[in-house]
């Protein structure tokens, strides 16, 4: 009887361990598709053999609980390739938005902004018709003209970079909302784990937990840390913490010189979330360089063509005083409201030209077609002033006082030494360069993404083909254990009605 009982035991641990792995492999089957799961594998533990008469004799097995199979490494490693990613594909597309500006659709259809190539043509091409006629109105009013769509198309183009750079900075303020969210959710799931299984794999908590930061990755820069007892510390790549196991820290926004910056534990950290990674680097790295850069150019270009043909303007002699003494009335574009400042540095003097570009000449008779000392039928200072399209040092320069009536510094030039159509083609190619530049790299990025995201799914995502094995396998398993109970069952009944034939119900 001993001996019979000892077969039960055996055979009914063989059948509840193999109903507790088919109840894993069912659970995997039903999770196949669901995001984020990781395939579970059942555990098996030989139980304690027995010895008699020196003969020792196997007490079968026990399934003691899954583990999910995931490589922790390999997901670290993938969560770092998605923020970097996600930083290019944000940029990107900020950049995309940025070029269209200074791209001329098909056809005669312009952009945004206007074909500011075509305008800095049209305008200097101006003054050469003007040289023909000096004193005829038309011409002179199509200087007028030609100067309103140049100056319009540069201020549209600073307001459209203006605009996009307020969408950006809305966008990077949601971003922050989203990771203070995910953040204060990892820190609940991180006590979850703690409590539930601070020594070994928490399955579906863990896989909960590796959701989350599958998405804050994309969002920001992060670093991992793990923790004794299953805990988890997240910092942002420059090393300021925003989980602390069980505790979340908030990033905050607030205005620094009109601009949004953002701050952890009343530090500023903006500029190591510009090039941390995630869509908020992205986001920061588009609206605190890109669009800088692109603003930057686009005062330098207004700010150099209205000095240079503002000056020699009033070098000349035009239609309503001949002795030349109008020279504030003989500025043909507006300067910046800094233009006055006493620095002599060209960037500082440039700071808000292009926004505030404008023609305030009204009377096309104020145009100086003569130079000084020559009748007003002479077209010299016309040429002068049409020649500024071709020369990328013109002499009205030498001398030239800017920044409070300082001269322009030794070795500084406007346009950077070029021509005005030299100095826009050369921004426009530049600003293509860098789109092209960012979109190769995003395309790396999302393929070593691809790669590493196989990979994983490779190790834990659920393959219905092996699950089918396995589920057959332990089916079987399950189906031979309930036999060899029958035969027990039927010997056992044997055994108590001393070897008669009986049944049992």
């Amino acid at each position: 009887m001993g001996t019979i009982n000892s077969a039960f035991s055996l055979i009914s641990g063989a059948l509840d361990a193999d109903q507790s792995g088919l109840s894993i492999i069912a659970g995997n089957v039903a999770n196949a598709n669901t995001p984020g799961y990781s395939l579970e594998n059942p555990n098996w533990r030989e139980n304690v053999p027995v010895t008699i008469n020196g003969t020792t004799y196997g007490t079968g097995v026990t399934e003691t609980g899954a583990t999910s199979v995931r490589d922790r490494v390999l997901l670290e490693r993938l969560d770092q390739q998605r923020q970097m990613a996600s930083a290019s594909s944000t940029r990107l597309s900020a950049l995309n938005t940025l070029q269209t500006l200074f791209t001329p659709d098909s056809g005669t259809a312009s952009s945004q902004a206007g074909d500011i190539g075509n305008d800095i043509t049209n305008f200097f091409n101006s003054f050469s018709t003007l040289e023909a006629s000096p004193g005829n109105n038309a011409f002179r009013q199509q200087v007028l003209s030609t100067a309103s769509i140049l100056a319009s198309d540069i201020s549209n183009a600073a307001a459209s970079v203006n605009m996009q750079r307020g969408a950006l900075d809305q966008e990077a303020v949601a971003v922050a909302g989203q990771v203070n969210a995910l953040t204060a959710a990892l820190a609940q799931l991180g006590k979850q784990i703690q409590s539930a299984s601070p020594n070994a794999a928490a399955g579906t908590l863990e896989d909960q937990r590796q959701q989350d930061l599958s998405q804050l990755s994309q969002l920001i820069g992060i670093n991992q840390i793990t923790t004794e007892n299953n805990g988890l510390t997240i910092t942002t790549t420059s090393g300021q913490t925003l989980v602390a196991e069980g505790t979340s820290f908030n990033i905050t926004a607030g205005t620094v010189g009109g601009v949004t910056h953002f701050f952890l534990g009343g530090t500023d950290i903006t500029a190591q979330l510009m090039t941390g990674g995630g869509s908020l680097g992205g986001y920061l790295t588009a609206r605190d360089q890109d669009l800088t850069n692109v603003m930057s150019s686009l005062d330098q270009l207004a700010y150099g063509v209205s000095t240079e043909v503002n000056a020699q303007n009033q070098a000349g002699v035009d239609l309503v005083d001949p002795t030349g003494a109008d020279v504030n009335a003989k500025a043909i574009f507006s300067q910046p409201p800094n233009a006055a400042n006493a620095t002599t540095n060209l960037s500082q003097l440039a700071a808000g030209a292009a926004r505030s570009m404008r023609v305030t000449m009204t009377d096309p008779n104020l145009i100086a077609a003569a130079s000084a000392g020559q009748a007003s039928g002479d077209n010299s200072n016309s040429i002068a002033l049409a020649s500024l399209a071709t020369s990328s040092n013109p002499p009205i320069l030498n001398g030239l006082l800017i920044g409070n009536g300082q001269p322009l510094p030794a070795g500084q030039t406007l346009l950077n030494g070029l021509t005005p159509s030299n100095y826009y083609s050369g921004f426009v190619t530049s600003l293509g360069s860098t789109v092209s530049e960012v979109e190769t790299e995003n395309t790396a990025q999302n393929a070593s993404v691809m790669q590493l995201q196989s990979q994983n799914n490779a190790l834990s995502q659920v393959n219905l083909n092996d699950e089918a094995s396995a589920l057959t396998t332990l089916e079987r398993s399950y189906q031979a254990a309930a036999q060899v109970f029958t035969m027990l069952n039927t010997l056992m009944a044997a055994a108590l009605n001393l070897g008669e034939q009986a049944t049992v119900g």
